[in-house]
């Protein structure tokens, strides 16, 4: 109970914590300290711009729960991390045990006005020892990702309601005009999906805390002139 209890304080909507004046100033560039600790996705920086990081993921295998109807990003991503969590505890058809990983993203649709839910879908990265047959259990699916390019911010702090949509705005403003922005909306028509929420940091660490907005998106890689 004390080890859930500790996970889900990640999931808090209180808001504090330092950061890097640089990078608060940017957005971008800072490491993922969790990284360093436990397993996350491997990607390759394309390019840091004003405001924004192009990352190429390589092939990747994440656990999500199916669609989640909610008002709150906060409140649906606690729900799907609770699913997750007992899945990576055992409860999943193996009864395996699985590494804790980084990040823990939820994917949002958002509504069409403040009052209405937006669909949510919370994923766990799949370590690499377990990513050719994932545990597979009941309200979880396995989403296996072809290599991806994702347009990123970084900010600081807990995720809130009110800060997600402040950050993937201001991410959208700095990609304008560039040819990632073109992808992004290109890409867009395969997916209901306008953005990504990362969550990396134990909530002990009120240092340097680094949460993120992905916008994904496809590119054919001799496509890319820097």
């Amino acid at each position: 109970m004390l080890k859930l209890s500790f996970l889900l304080t990640l999931l808090s909507s209180a808001s504090f914590g330092h950061w890097h004046d640089e990078a608060k100033r940017s957005g971008v560039a800072i490491y993922p300290p969790a990284c360093t600790r436990i397993e996350c996705p491997v990607f390759d920086v394309i390019q840091l711009g004003n405001g924004y990081e192009i990352r190429r993921y390589n092939s990747s295998v994440w656990m999500s729960t199916s669609s989640i109807q909610d008002i709150s990003l906060v409140d649906a991503t606690r729900t799907g991390f609770l699913r997750l969590f007992d899945y990576i505890q055992g409860k999943n058809s193996y009864e395996e045990k699985i590494e804790m990983t980084a990040p823990v993203i939820t994917e949002v649709s958002p509504s069409d006005g403040p009052f209405c839910e937006s669909s949510f879908t919370v994923s766990f990265y799949v370590p690499k020892e377990n990513q050719a047959n994932p545990p597979p259990a009941k309200g979880l699916h396995v989403q296996r990702w072809k290599p991806t390019y994702v347009a990123v911010r970084q900010f600081n702090g807990f995720v809130t309601d009110s800060n997600v949509g402040e950050e993937a705005a201001a991410l959208q403003a700095s990609l304008a005009d560039t040819i990632w922005a073109a992808a992004i909306e290109k890409s867009r028509p395969d997916s209901t999906t306008v953005y990504t929420v990362a969550q990396y940091n134990s909530p002990f660490e009120f240092d340097n805390r680094v949460n993120e907005i992905w916008m994904q998106f496809y590119i054919e890689d001799e496509l890319l002139v820097m």
